[in-house]
Parts: structure tokens; sequence; C-alpha cells
């Protein structure tokens, strides 16, 4: 099921709807003139206590996300453009009362603008992307290169001196970084530490590091690129690939906490030279899969934009 709203953001809703409405009356007319799927608000236990009954409307809403996106993101926003609390001030205590709602719903609005700001972002991502598919497809000179590339690729799969592939490889991606404008750096040694190239995309610098291994490169390979990584500044990411993948230890052990690098495996580089996607495109997705999920191996299959 996809999830569209982030936990955090849901209980700040909850929260907010808990202290703005002290009686259950104006609770449920609010969510009956806001809400479209009308049952639900209907079938929650009103004889109940405030709490759970807010916590199980939004919880039907957010089952099913996709299907009441509409629905969530006017509670959001209805809830979070809110600024008079008067009818909180009538109340015994009313001040503490207001004042607890008012905070509330600050904390709600600071979500939704986070919220709408990746939005944005993603929507940005979007058009780019369409942008350079059509760049892609109408330039003649592009394809040109880019067959020149899988040539050089699809040789190097039927090799027969494997010892060589990975420097040639490396060759092969430097090929397609500057084809696609990355600004790309070729091989060069740190002291005590050897890295494939380095590009540029976005105002973020890239370390790149390739394996053309026999079987799926292991946890103790992605800590060795990890550790580079982390030894560069805040604003580095790498990107490694590896032909044959990557062990499942491996990919799980560097999914959790904050991710510094994204996987490519040889179907994603495939899928490049076979122009099913564009390079900055798949990258794209890639850091936009780890930035939300944590994941830092999103396959080709996998990808939907």
């Amino acid at each position: 099921m996809t999830k569209i709203v982030s936990a955090t953001a849901v209980q700040a809703l909850k929260e907010a709807l808990c202290t703005i409405y002290w009686y259950k009356s104006d609770l449920r007319s609010f969510l009956h003139n806001t809400i479209s799927d009308r049952a639900i608000v209907a079938h929650a236990n009103w004889d109940g206590y405030k709490r759970q009954i807010v916590s199980d409307v939004v919880d039907s809403l957010c089952h099913d996300q996709e299907k009441y996106l509409g629905d969530i993101r006017r509670l959001f926003h209805e809830v979070a453009k809110m600024d008079s609390f008067r009818h909180l001030e009538q109340l015994d205590d009313g001040k503490a009362k207001a004042e607890k709602a008012r905070a509330a719903v600050a904390e709600l609005r600071r979500i939704v603008e986070i919220h709408d700001e990746a939005t944005d972002e993603a929507k940005n991502i979007h058009e780019r992307r369409e942008k350079e598919a059509e760049r892609l497809r109408n330039s003649a000179a592009v394809r040109e290169k880019l067959d020149e590339i899988k040539a050089c690729y699809m040789s190097l799969i039927s090799s027969c001196a494997p010892h060589q592939r990975g420097f040639e490889l490396e060759r092969v991606l430097y090929e397609l970084f500057n084809l696609f404008d990355l600004d790309p750096r070729a091989s060069f040694r740190n002291v005590g530490e050897q890295i494939d190239g380095a590009f540029s995309m976005e105002g973020t610098d890239y370390l790149f590091e390739a394996k053309w291994h026999k079987d799926p490169c292991s946890i103790g390979d992605l800590d060795s690129f990890a550790g580079k990584v982390h030894r560069k500044l805040d604003n580095t990411l790498g990107l490694f690939l590896s032909i044959n993948g990557f062990s499942e230890d491996g990919v799980r052990a560097h999914s959790t906490g904050r991710p510094v690098i994204v996987l490519m495996t040889g179907a994603d580089l495939m899928a490049v030279v076979e122009e099913r996607i564009d390079f900055v495109s798949l990258l794209l997705q890639k850091r936009k899969h780890a930035a939300q999920t944590g994941g830092i191996l999103l396959q080709i299959h996998e990808m939907t934009d």
C-alpha cells in the first residue's frame, strides 16, 4: 500500500483535531463538511472518547491513501489554515485550551509546508525527467553516441578477458557521464584509497565506484565505499555500480539510518544504453527513493515514473 503521508504528519493532524474541537458535535460537523466520503465519519463510534474517534477516522483515510488522497489533503490544509480559537477561549480555562490548539495547528502547518515543498520538488523532478527524455529522443548526436557506448558495453559482456573489464567499464561510464553533461572526473587516488571517478549533478558531488565481480558485491565492499563517501563533505553522495548486483545483507545494512550511497546494477546500465530511461532520470529516482525510504537499491523494474 502506497504511503504518501508520513506517520509524523498523521500524528500531528490527530493532535490538532483533538485540541481544536472540545465538543464532539463540533468535531463531527467539521469532519462531515470536510471529508467527501461521509460514511467514514458516520461509521466512527461517536459514543466513544474524542481522541479515539479522531484516530479511527484519520486511520480509515490513511489505510488507503491513494483512494482518499483528496480527503487527506483537504483535511490537512483546512486544519492547518485555522487561526481563530475564540470557541475555546469561552470555555473554562479557555486561554490555555486555545494556546494548546494554536501550538498544535502551528506544528501541523510547519509539517504541511515541508510536505508541499517536497511535493513541488517532486513535480519539478518529473518535469526535468520529461524534458531530458524529450531532448534525448530529439537529439540524433546524443543517440549516436549512446549507440557507441552501448556497443562498447556489449563487447565487454562477451569479453574473454574478465580481468580487463573493470577498467574498461570505468571508461564506458566516464563517456556516459560526459554525454549527460555531468562533469565527470576520471579515476583518482587519495591517500590509502582508490576511487573510480566522480561527477556532479544538480549541485551535488558524487563519488563513483564500479565493480564487475562474478558474485554480487558484499557488505564489505559497501562498507569500504561508504567510508570513502563519509570522509568527504556533507554535500557528497556515492554511486556504486555492481554489474552482478549486491548481497542482501549489504543492501539491508546500508538501508538504515541516513544513506550516503545509492546502488546501480547491470540491469540499470542496460536500461540506460537501450534508451529505456536516461541516466539523469535513473539517478534522480534512486536518490529520491533513498531520501524517502532509506532504501539504497531501487531497481529498474520498480521505477514507475
